[in-house]
């Protein structure tokens, strides 16, 4: 059985890892912006995730497709990715002392078979000055990431709490993963290093 990681990102990367199942790390090309935000964050994430997955199936019509997307919502708007720093900074500016939801849209294929499902996360942002901010860019590449944070590493001081999976906020949610992957036969308890 062989894996492929449908995403350019190392945290999902690294995440996937945690096991022994062999997988290939292939970004998709999928064009995100195709699918519109219409005020239903789960059903944005899934889509989005399922069509990672179609935009790859026919490359890998034998293997088993994981594909992902995250996206932080707050006061019912979709902060995705920042454009530059100056985005991020605005992002985190209007999240600093505030609770928000993290999405994750997951979705696993082989062939026709799709089976997708999400998680969210509630997370809230310690208090922040713009200078903290910025301090914090420095360290952390983050244009890479939804509303321009990440919650490991350097991120831990800027995240005061969270309610749910910590590994959502990360990008791949592990137990989403496993309830879905076992729908094709693959139990990650069989994976572990």
């Amino acid at each position: 059985m062989h894996i492929i990681l449908g995403s350019q990102s190392p945290r999902r990367r690294e995440i996937l890892g945690y096991f022994t199942l062999p997988f290939t790390q292939k970004p998709s090309d999928f064009n995100e912006s195709s699918i519109p935000y219409q005020g239903n964050p789960s059903d944005y994430v899934c889509k989005i995730a399922e069509g990672k997955g179609t935009s790859l199936s026919n490359e890998f019509p034998d293997d088993v497709i994981v594909t992902s997307d995250t996206v932080v919502i707050f006061d019912e708007k979709v902060f995705g990715k920042p454009s530059d720093e100056d985005d991020a900074l605005k992002m985190l500016m209007t999240l600093s002392g505030n609770w928000h939801e993290v999405y994750t849209g997951i979705s696993v294929r082989k062939g026709s078979t799709v089976y997708s499902d999400f998680e969210v996360t509630r997370v809230l942002l310690n208090n922040m000055t713009q200078r903290q901010i910025r301090a914090y860019q420095k360290r952390c590449h983050s244009i890479d990431k939804a509303a321009g944070y990440a919650i490991q590493r350097e991120g831990s001081i800027i995240v005061k709490e969270i309610q749910g999976c910590y590994y959502n906020v990360m990008g791949l949610p592990i137990n989403s993963l496993h309830t879905l992957l076992l729908k094709l036969g693959i139990d990650l308890w069989d994976y572990i290093v």
